[in-house]
């Protein structure tokens, strides 16, 4: 199956959890309404991540991977354009790779991926990009988990 990186906006990811813009003008931008944390006992875990850019277009998307009890958050630190990619629950289970969407965040623009959405990992398109992420950890299993589709996706984007 094959998919076009949208633009990404909060009109269009808002079935998948929260974009956020850094403002325009002095002054704060709420962007707590999307944070959840599903477990008391899970404590906040807030890291780095600097991601090489990705080597050659398309992409193919096969390993999904969600946080069923945690949003989770990626603010942009230093980055130029990245891909997100996301995808509901399959009747059957797992991801839905006929149902995921792609888009094409950018600097400035932070998403919150809302607790158990399966995505893609996050990818740096044009340049080395720095994250800081949010999300709760109890150091279980129910931390993450992991699945390859049966059938990858390519991404384009145009």
């Amino acid at each position: 199956m094959a998919l076009i990186a949208q633009t990404l906006s909060a009109e269009a990811f808002a079935p998948f959890g929260a974009v956020f813009e850094a403002p325009s003008e002095p002054g704060r931008v709420p962007a707590h309404d999307a944070l959840a944390n599903r477990r008391p006992a899970a404590q906040p875990s807030l890291r780095l991540t600097r991601l090489a850019p990705l080597a050659q277009l398309p992409l193919r998307a096969e390993l999904f991977e969600r946080h069923a009890f945690s949003s989770q958050t990626f603010l942009p630190l230093a980055a130029a354009r990245y891909l997100v990619i996301v995808a509901p629950d399959a009747a059957a289970g797992g991801p839905d790779g006929a149902g995921a969407r792609a888009f094409i965040g950018r600097a400035g623009q932070g998403v919150t991926y809302r607790a158990g959405l399966w995505h893609h990992g996050m990818t740096a398109l044009d340049q080395p990009a720095t994250f800081a992420v949010l999300m709760w950890c109890d150091g279980t299993s129910g931390d993450e988990e992991f699945v390859t589709l049966a059938a990858p996706l390519t991404v384009r984007v145009d």
